[in-house]
């Protein structure tokens, strides 16, 4: 009988480092960035490595491998890297600055001679990906190890479902300490500590369900948002957009912390308790700087008057933070709502089910929206919602007539704007529906009515940057999508997609490869991005990892079809979506 193999396992920190646009450096500057590549491992990985009693494993030519036997050890070395990077950056033009990210994890290994493999290392690989340049992210075991021994602040980034990990895994950046990895204020690819704005800067958390029933927590939700409607509506405010916001939902914070996450000056946090014809909302405004409190109050009114007391709520804010308002803008505080109080807890409701971005949420959002349209006609916001769904439908092809529903959004976003010509979301939606309906300077003018209404609303930004995008003037579409993620800093992964999507059109191939691997760690199941990535990897020479992401977009997606996003991506000129064709053709994978 043959004997058995042994199999050497231990317990060990794995650190997972490589070169952001590696293959850019290198296609400018082949001898001087092997130069500089030579020498940061002489005078500072190296060195580093060695005095953290670390292990070189294997070395890419944009990456490295290093083992530990103490994980304390694993962050302090990539911590004095990373500082030693930045001052190294200092004097070098930007172009030419070479910058790691990295990823730390601790874990049981597989030792095979000088090599070492399992899911210890599998989850340090992925976690650098997800860390964006110059930064360190580290995975829970690693914070449980850590936190208290060094010098450092950690943020919590959440849970995170990484490539063939069975379990979610949750995921710590590390933001301060001895060590600055941010490189650069730009909120996409490169985005670092985040300065404050020149105006008054707030974010409004979720609010606590006091109500006992956890079926209240859309209210409560809804309470909220409000709240963050009506004071983005505020041009002399930056509010924080919604979707950062509520990833501190559920969540014991630090405001200090969230302060310089989000890169504002002020939160505010309260609670919510509902119960028969009574509401109460407590709420406090707290400096970041200081973690003292500003303001609070306590709300105790009945239910009918909802709309009062978010108005009554936001007005004192304004006032705690000694903010002199134009008759316009506390206008804007004062929101246009409904007398029927069934039609707006079905609004809630919907709300609620379609930030879901589930097929299933969506079904529920659009039967929650026709019932408020029922009893209240006149709801435009009820409308624009709806509006979103359709789109939605059309854009997943989650209905037989696709074209059909992108022409009910159009009658239903044009609907709310009757209604209401002051609703942005009104408009918002509109600009939406135009945008699918291939109809770009009107969706271009219908988003720029929005942002007047509503100045800080990131998602207008963002999908203003889009149409841009779409109607061939993917150079302007930039600065819009940056400012909508500065002003939604935790963005959705969608947003690191629509920016390469412009980075790609652009040639700026290494760019979006960068921000598409990022978007699929955060999302592994996509489909587009893995297509994007492989068109261009085309364009790169890649040729293998172009093969690789494509047959990774057909398992997540067996149908997916080019001429399916042909006929549906709404580019004014054909040539602009045959680029992505090119790109796959240039890896030999379509004709």
């Amino acid at each position: 009988m043959p004997s058995e193999i042994s199999v050497e396992r231990r317990l060990a920190a794995i650190l997972a480092a490589d070169v952001v646009g590696y293959s850019r450096l290198m296609s400018v500057d082949e001898v001087g960035t092997l130069r500089a590549l030579k020498a940061i491992r002489r005078k500072l990985t190296d060195p580093a490595i060695a005095s953290h009693h670390g292990r070189i494993v294997k070395t890419t030519g944009d990456g490295i491998l290093i083992e530990f036997p103490s994980v304390v050890d694993a962050v302090a070395c990539a911590a004095a890297i990373q500082e030693g990077m930045v001052a190294r950056n200092a004097d070098v033009p930007e172009d030419k600055r070479i910058i790691f990210r990295m990823g730390i994890n601790i874990g049981d290994i597989i030792v095979d001679e000088a090599d070492i493999h399992g899911d210890g290392v599998n989850v340090a690989a992925r976690l650098e990906g997800l860390a964006q340049p110059g930064e360190i992210c580290i995975s829970g075991a690693t914070h449980e190890q850590v936190r208290g021994k060094l010098d450092v602040s950690f943020e919590d980034m959440g849970e995170h479902s990484l490539k063939n990990i069975a379990r979610p895994v949750r995921v710590y950046r590390i933001t301060e300490g001895n060590h600055k990895a941010g490189t650069s204020t730009l909120v996409s690819a490169e985005r670092g500590e985040l300065s404050l704005p020149d105006k008054p800067s707030i974010a409004v958390l979720p609010f606590q369900n006091m109500s006992g029933d956890p079926e209240q927590e859309y209210f409560a939700d809804g309470v909220v948002d409000d709240i963050i409607t009506a004071l983005s509506r505020v041009r002399s405010f930056f509010v924080i957009a919604r979707n950062s916001s509520f990833t501190f939902k559920g969540k014991a914070v630090d405001v200090k912390q969230v302060g310089r996450q989000l890169g504002v000056a002020y939160v505010i946090d309260g609670s919510v308790r509902k119960a028969a014809n009574r509401v109460r909302i407590t709420a406090q405004l707290i400096d970041c700087s200081t973690g003292g409190h500003i303001w609070a109050d306590r709300f105790d009114r009945e239910l009918t008057d909802i709309f009062a007391v978010q108005d009554e709520v936001t007005t004192k804010i304004v006032a705690a933070m000694a903010v002199a308002l134009t008759p316009d803008e506390r206008q804007c505080l004062v929101r246009k709502g409904t007398l029927n109080l069934e039609a707006y807890d079905c609004l809630l409701r919907a709300r609620e089910q379609w930030w879901r971005l589930t097929r299933e949420g969506t079904a529920n959002a659009e039967a929650m929206l026709a019932r408020a349209i029922a009893l209240d006609p006149d709801l435009s916001t009820a409308y624009a919602w709806l509006s979103y769904v359709r789109v939605q439908e059309h854009i997943n092809g989650w209905v037989d007539d696709s074209l059909r529903s992108l022409k009910e959004s159009y009658e239903l976003a044009k609907k709310a704007v009757t209604l209401d010509d002051a609703d942005p979301d009104a408009h918002n939606a509109l600009g939406c529906a135009y945008l699918w309906l291939r109809r770009h300077e009107l969706a271009i003018a219908e988003y720029e009515r929005t942002i007047a209404l509503d100045p800080n609303n990131a998602r207008a930004h963002v999908e203003i940057g889009w149409v841009l995008h779409y109607a061939g003037r993917s150079a302007e579409a930039v600065e819009p999508i940056n400012r909508g993620m500065r002003l939604d800093p935790l963005y959705p992964d969608v947003y690191l997609h629509i920016l390469a999507q412009v980075y790609f059109r652009l040639g700026r191939f290494e760019e979006a490869v960068d921000l598409l691997k990022r978007r699929i760690i955060r999302k592994p199941d996509t489909d587009i991005s893995r297509v994007l990535l492989a068109a261009s990897y085309g364009y790169l020479g890649r040729t293998d990892d172009a093969k690789s992401q494509w047959a990774e977009a057909l398992t997540s997606n067996p149908n997916f079809s080019l001429d399916q996003r042909r006929r549906v991506l709404p580019y004014k000129d054909p040539a602009d979506f045959q680029q992505i064709v090119e790109g796959l053709n240039n890896a030999g994978l379509v004709e």
